[in-house]
């Protein structure tokens, strides 16, 4: 029985109420997510590395939620230990490799290609759904794949990107297959509240970070001079605080939630709409303006997620 609540709960599917919730949390936590770039951005500009970013968000944002996550528990200590395998995997993969993959392929490829290229992981996604629940998608969650893909493709427009550096796409690659674990183990039914295993599953990827800096596998380098957003002077620190307590603490919180409810393959397309909340970011704070062909692309994607939710329902 416990196996067949697992599955069920693997493929998405839930209850009106919980889907309302778990797509209510997925849209949200896809928006604050779409902020990373462009907060982002000046900090790697003004001579930060991704490492250093990842590790002061992700770290700040495990303070954040620790205290309140660890109150939840409740004591139950041993639960963590139970479950040290997903913390692990969820820190290493979901929260590191994911982050610092993406914000190291953005230096050496367009944005959008860098994100395309991370979305990968919705494909990684049905496959590992489909290799574990030993049973092919529906016919409409493979139709409604291949519409979000193509309405992804629309939005980035990659056949007008030329000269692409190899590490770019390499680690676009990587943060592909760190977005995917995000998924997948955030899917899995726990006894951990969400706010704890968020906070420490934080804590251990901003852990596994320093200790790559410190052994040489990765720099960290800051600069502490201020730096120019939205035509404004600010201090270093501010967009590092927009980083942490929306793009990490609020983003990973909220899309734990969703994913929870709305399972892996489903919450995974919900998470494409960040392509779109992230343009349009862009468009607010940074005044670059979407052109019609990214509006198209975003209506042909958010067809593929409906049709992918309806798949998953069936």
């Amino acid at each position: 029985m416990a196996e067949i609540v697992a599955e069920r709960m693997e493929v998405g599917v839930r209850r009106p109420h919980s889907a309302l919730v778990g797509w209510t949390a997925a849209l949200v936590s896809a928006c604050a997510f779409g902020t990373a770039g462009a907060f982002a951005k000046p900090l790697l500009a003004s001579g930060w590395s991704a490492g250093a970013v990842v590790t002061v968000r992700l770290g700040l944002a495990a303070i954040v939620l620790l205290v309140p996550g660890l109150i939840v528990l409740r004591g139950r200590w041993q639960l963590l230990l139970s479950q040290w395998r997903p913390l692990l995997a969820y820190g290493v993969f979901g929260g590191a490799t994911a982050q610092v993959a993406f914000f190291n392929a953005v230096q050496y490829v367009p944005v959008g290609l860098a994100l395309l290229m991370e979305y990968l992981a919705i494909l990684l996604v049905v496959v590992w759904v489909a290799l574990r629940s030993r049973r092919l998608p529906s016919r409409l969650t493979l139709i409604g794949t291949v519409v979000a893909i193509a309405g992804l493709v629309v939005v980035l427009d990659p056949g007008g990107m030329v000269g692409l550096d190899l590490r770019g796409v390499a680690w676009g690659l990587l943060a592909a297959c760190g977005l995917a674990v995000y998924f997948v183990i955030s899917a899995r039914p726990m006894e951990l509240p969400p706010l704890t295993f968020v906070s420490v599953g934080l804590a251990v990827g901003t852990l596994t970070i320093a200790i790559a800096g410190l052994v040489g596998l990765m720099p960290l380098q800051a600069s502490f001079v201020d730096v120019v957003f939205v035509g404004l002077t600010l201090p270093w620190w501010a967009p590092l605080v927009v980083l942490a307590l929306v793009a990490a603490a609020t983003a990973y919180a909220l899309g734990f939630v969703g994913v929870q409810y709305l399972g892996s393959t489903v919450a995974s397309f919900v998470g494409l709409t960040e392509v779109l909340f992230a343009v349009a970011w862009a468009w607010l704070l940074l005044g670059e303006l979407p052109g019609l062909l990214q509006l198209v692309g975003g209506v042909i994607m958010l067809a593929g997620v409906a049709a992918v939710q309806r798949g998953q329902s069936d």
